[in-house]
């Protein structure tokens, strides 16, 4: 009998359709028909898929020990008097792609100094992505702004530059495209509407060390470009983060602000404090962290984006299971996370919460994606308080809430599900057990729908 060649999701969707008897003589070369208890999910007392560890997060780096332990020796612990902060800068802007770099105390400092540089003040309201950490508006907030959330399309998981224009008023004086997970964000769109109604353009790249655009690094296509080195991330130090930009003023500006107001280069010394500042500096160990860390954080990202193709090349033959898109052929995403979408429907309606414990239980670590930040708590604490009564009248707060509703953003909300950057640098083997996994999962999808533990 002639042997017929199925993809897994062709194969999958047979088997799905009650069709096992039809092609058990057919050859599937990737794919087994479960038969045994071994293919019993995990959470409803089968065996795991796996049971070794991941690659744990973060890697030290003990060649860094002596450097940190002399530096702490001298007491030139803070930026003041210390010269690995301006190490680190220039080589983490070399590594950028940029002229200047600003070491920060985190990320979402680099952002507060960035929308103050660039003339962000109270009343004005600033162009910001729903599906993202909760830093890229809060920060919004703290400079009395009005934060407008653009929807998301649920197919890159970024915003969607085809709403922005729509969300523009004459307050609108910036906007903050967010590369989430390391993806990023179509910036010829965004800015093409950005130079249109002159509106300031930072990149929260905050997740997105390395990723490209049209082969530039992220960062490199705003007024400025922010970066955090929280503990998790891919280039980590407990806390930091970074301001580039190519343009000399502004960095000067943002080196003066964020260190309590000082004059700097181009700020000029008319006192000991010319202007409005605060203390949002890097110390010296964070530096020195940094740079021992940026030894590794090309080869990782290699390492990160081929497991990333091999599991985009695997997940997509199941069906249910939704990989991103990039929003340009030669994108690199430098994924701080993997996402995919889970469509409940392909798995028997099984909620994602049921998926989730289910792929948790065969070993493979997973969680949700972001919530809808745009309806969270704090919003309505922000809109009602007495400062924000002052500024916006209440004729534009109603219409705020009205408008306030982000249907893409909701269903991604909904669908995300992620993997952790670290999983990602683990060997081919273990980018296979997460294949078999939701393979697993997905062949038994009946039995775990009906799941009520």
């Amino acid at each position: 009998m002639k042997k017929l060649k199925l993809t897994r999701r062709q194969a999958l969707t047979a088997v799905s359709a009650g069709a096992v008897g039809s092609f058990l003589k057919w050859s599937f070369p990737s794919f087994t028909i479960a038969r045994s208890e071994q293919d019993k999910p995990a959470l409803l007392g089968g065996p795991k898929v796996r049971t070794a560890p991941w690659p744990s997060w973060p890697i030290w780096d003990r060649e860094a020990e002596n450097s940190i332990i002399e530096m702490l020796r001298t007491g030139r612990w803070w930026r003041g008097n210390g010269e690995h902060i301006v190490e680190f800068e220039k080589k983490y802007a070399e590594l950028m792609g940029a002229k200047r770099c600003l070491a920060t105390a985190s990320g979402t400092t680099a952002l507060m100094v960035s929308l103050q540089a660039l003339g962000v003040d109270a009343g004005d309201e600033v162009l910001v992505s729903p599906f993202t950490f909760i830093a890229t508006y809060n920060v919004v907030f703290y400079q009395k702004a009005l934060p407008v959330f653009v929807d998301t399309d649920p197919e890159t998981f970024l915003i969607d530059p085809s709403k922005i224009e729509s969300r523009i008023t004459e307050r609108t004086t910036a906007i903050i495209p967010v590369h989430i997970y390391g993806l990023p964000v179509d910036m010829d769109r965004v800015n093409e509407v950005a130079r249109k109604h002159n509106l300031k353009v930072i990149e929260d790249a905050c997740q997105a060390w390395l990723a490209e655009y049209k082969g530039k690094k992220v960062g490199n296509f705003g007024h400025t470009g922010c970066f955090s080195f929280q503990n998790s991330k891919n280039l980590p130090a407990g806390e930091g983060g970074a301001i580039i930009s190519d343009n000399d003023e502004l960095m000067d500006l943002c080196h003066s602000i964020h260190n309590c107001g000082r004059p700097y280069g181009s700020v000029k010394r008319t006192s000991n404090y010319p202007i409005n500042g605060g203390n949002n500096r890097m110390q010296q160990i964070q530096a020195l962290i940094l740079m021992s860390q940026m030894k590794r954080i090309l080869r990782d990202f290699e390492i990160r984006i081929e497991n990333a193709k091999y599991l985009d090349s695997k997940l997509k033959e199941i069906p249910g299971i939704k990989t991103y898109k990039l929003v340009h052929e030669s994108a690199k995403s430098a994924y701080h996370l993997y996402p995919f979408r889970f469509i409940s429907q392909e798995f028997n309606n099984m909620p994602r919460e049921t998926f989730i414990r289910a792929l948790n239980a065969e070993g493979i670590p997973c969680m949700p994606g972001y919530g809808p930040q745009n309806k969270d708590g704090l919003i309505e604490q922000m809109l009602t308080s007495r400062g924000f009564k002052r500024l916006f009248p209440e004729s534009r707060l109603k219409q705020w809430r009205e408008e306030n509703v982000l249907p893409g953003n909701d269903q991604l909300c909904r669908e995300a599900v992620i993997f952790s950057q670290s999983m990602l640098l683990g060997t081919r083997n273990d980018m296979d057990d997460i294949v078999n996994a939701i393979t697993k999962i997905y062949k038994n999808r009946q039995a775990l729908a009906e799941y009520k533990g």
